[in-house]
């Protein structure tokens, strides 16, 4: 799913003046969407079309959050309907451009593009999903053109060599291929796809012990790509290390479990190293997801064999003759293991049809139907000598052959590249979250320790509450019915405090719920209220510091698109704009100092303004009051990396890993070339 897909563009300024209500919406609609809340969003932006549909903002806006639900037809028409209104706004036609893509319409996306590059012609995000849409319908030299283009505007931009470097490879043009892939790694050595796709050449090119020395590095800069282990497995296969091949299956196999090429390719290593047991079981994976792949179920058929299962085995051989009655290994095989259940006749049979045919071979009769089934599916067919087999290779005699991936496949790596935000790279190096206090929190892959603090618990064991909160930094988006429920909560909370001015927990209570639909600003004048009414209640100004701190978070990256957008440079935010966050935390940490959460808040905000040492500073206490805080950890190892301690960082991020920041791997071995 693409994430915080066209920022640039969300945050583009709103140019129509409206009433002050529709301003209002327009800009709660607009935070919801820039802090991914899609479907809240969208609930915004129906009000202001409801109440100005002549606006083209909504729809264009609507179009964003629709394209990140997956929602492409509907993102369509909602560029339909704002280029409608406004035919000048270069980001409706490339979102436009985006949701054709994702619906093959690659015709309309070029048309978009190019009327979007006649607007903006130094857009690289156009230019980039341009020459994609090209590649994607096999027109390489129109490809070409547009890389020629975007190289001109970004001559340092390595996903471009990539992408040329693939057209020349679908053009056989290895030498060419090769040039713009070590460009491309000339210009960063820290991109796994540059390393990866330097292997793949060297491989073809049958220089494997350099193909799997480029996939080592591409592995150790992005450890969770199951086809660069399917690749190296490859290379270390053609060096007959069977052992290291099936290692790499294992892991390919860890982070993509569904991989037929993996499990294909270890039953046959298996087989080879006489693992047979284990061998039969990735074939039963392969045959369960192709039932009608014949060299798995021979294959399975011998392994059958090899471990006494004959008449399993005879079921296989005899479901491969049924689709291949020429194919007279089927018959050898079955014959024998026919005989070893004492199946004479049957065997007899068997051993006859293999006769007949090799009589038949040295007399130089030619039997149509063997060649038709030996030559079944020729196109992808291997050479007898070589060792693979493209994946669409249905020719019988080379059920022993490693598997390949077709080269239709192998296109899909770039083609699918298509971009949103050009910026966002593979690894992208941020700071894990601020924490909140909220009813909804994502599910992780990876179990983390439980976040709790005793003011916490009991404030939702008073019942003030509506829900149970949550200490968190993996905030959840509303669901739809999430949504109506807490705007229906706001009404409640409104009627109850107008019976009672005077109570702080149901100001509070509202806050959270304002919070939770994005009204930041309803949501700091409850806390605000809520800390008139009680001094000493730290959730309160918690609360605040995280709301305020994301207010300016948004701020400036609408700062900077004006900037990028209009040349309409405005007074920056700076540190004291933040001293506001940091009083607020400085007040909880009084009222409350084994809060944990607001030691990391505040070294968070500290990294922000790039105050390393007072970041550390706060780290150092979190982890004191937290020896488990994993997200401190994470923070503390990239604080120490920009200041230069990488050694230090890296401690921190191993300590991260093992707690369960995944991410942290990535980074580390981003960094561990520089630590000597």
């Amino acid at each position: 799913m693409i994430k915080r897909i066209l920022t640039v563009l969300l945050l583009f300024p709103t140019l129509v003046c409206a009433q002050i209500n529709t301003d209002r919406v327009m800009t709660i609609a607009r935070n919801a969407l820039y802090f991914e809340d899609y479907v809240l969003s969208i609930q915004y932006f129906n009000q202001v079309i409801n109440a100005k549909p002549y606006l083209y903002e909504p729809y264009f806006f609507r179009a964003l959050a629709k394209l990140n639900l997956e929602d492409f037809q509907g993102a369509e028409m909602d560029c339909d309907a704002a280029i409608q209104r406004n035919p000048f706004v270069v980001g409706a036609y490339q979102v436009r451009g985006l949701a054709r893509i994702r619906q093959s319409k690659f015709d309309g996306a070029i048309e978009d593009y190019q009327k979007a590059l006649h607007y903006d012609p130094e857009n690289i995000t156009l230019w980039h999903n341009l020459a994609l849409s090209h590649i994607q319908k096999k027109d390489y030299s129109s490809a070409k053109e547009d890389l020629e283009s975007l190289l001109t505007v970004a001559p340092r931009y390595t996903r471009a060599y990539l992408m040329r470097g693939e057209v020349s490879l679908q053009q056989k043009d290895t030498i060419a291929a090769l040039t713009d892939f070590n460009k491309a790694l000339d210009l960063d050595k820290y991109d796994p796809d540059a390393w990866a796709a330097r292997a793949v050449v060297r491989l073809q090119q049958s220089k494997y012990a350099e193909a799997e020395s480029d996939f080592d590095r591409a592995i150790h800069l992005s450890a969770k790509n199951a086809g660069n282990y399917i690749n190296r497995a490859l290379a270390r296969f053609h060096q007959n290390n069977l052992r290291g091949a099936m290692s790499d299956y294992d892991l390919a196999l860890d982070i993509d479990p569904n991989n037929f090429i993996g499990h294909y390719n270890r039953g046959l290593l298996r087989a080879r190293v006489g693992d047979d047991n284990r061998a039969i079981e990735d074939f039963d994976f392969v045959i369960k997801m192709e039932p009608d792949n014949m060299m798995a179920v021979f294959n399975r058929g011998l392994l059958r064999a090899q471990t006494g299962d004959y008449r399993g085995a005879i079921k296989d051989y005899t479901t491969v003759i049924d689709q291949y009655p020429n194919f007279l290994a089927g018959y050898y095989q079955r014959s024998e293991a026919r005989r070893k259940i004492g199946d004479k006749k049957g065997a007899e049979q068997d051993e006859f049809k293999v006769m007949k045919a090799q009589i038949d071979k040295q007399n130089g009769v030619a039997n149509k139907d063997v060649a038709q089934n030996q030559h079944k599916g020729k196109e992808g067919e291997s050479e007898e000598g070589e060792k693979t087999r493209k994946k669409s290779d249905k020719n019988m005699n080379n059920y022993r052959k490693i598997v390949i991936a077709d080269d239709s496949e192998a296109e899909q790596r770039y083609t699918s590249d298509y971009r949103g935000r050009v910026q966002d790279k593979n690894v992208n190096i941020k700071q894990e979250p601020m924490f909140a206090l909220t009813y909804y929190e994502k599910m992780s892959d990876v179990k983390r320790s439980v976040n709790f603090h005793k003011y916490i618990e009991d404030l939702n064991s008073s019942g003030v509450l509506s829900k149970r909160l949550r200490i968190t930094n993996m905030e959840a988006p509303l669901t739809e019915e999430q949504v109506k429920f807490h705007f229906a909560l706001i009404d409640t909370h409104t009627s109850a405090i107008v019976a009672d001015e005077k109570s702080a927990s149901k100001r509070f209570a509202r806050a959270i719920d304002f919070y939770l639909v994005q009204d930041f600003s309803s949501a700091v004048s409850d806390l605000t209220q809520t800390i008139l009414l009680d001094g000493d209640f730290f959730p309160a100004y918690f609360m605040r510091a995280l709301i305020r701190c994301k207010q300016l978070e948004y701020q400036k990256a609408e700062q900077a698109a004006e900037t990028e957008t209009l040349g309409d440079k405005r007074k920056e935010i700076t540190a004291v704009d933040y001293e506001v966050v940091r009083k607020d935390l400085d007040k909880v940490i009084t009222l409350a100092p084994d809060f944990v959460y607001a030691y990391y808040n505040r070294a968070n905000v500290s990294a922000m303004l790039k105050d390393y040492r007072a970041a550390v500073a706060d780290y150092d206490k979190a982890v004191e009051l937290n020896p488990d805080f994993a997200d401190a950890y994470f923070n503390r190892g990239l604080t120490h990396i920009f200041l230069g301690n990488n050694k230090l960082g890296i401690s921190d991020l191993s300590k991260a890993g093992e707690l369960g920041i995944v991410s942290a791997y990535n980074v580390i071995k981003r960094f561990t070339d520089q630590t000597e």
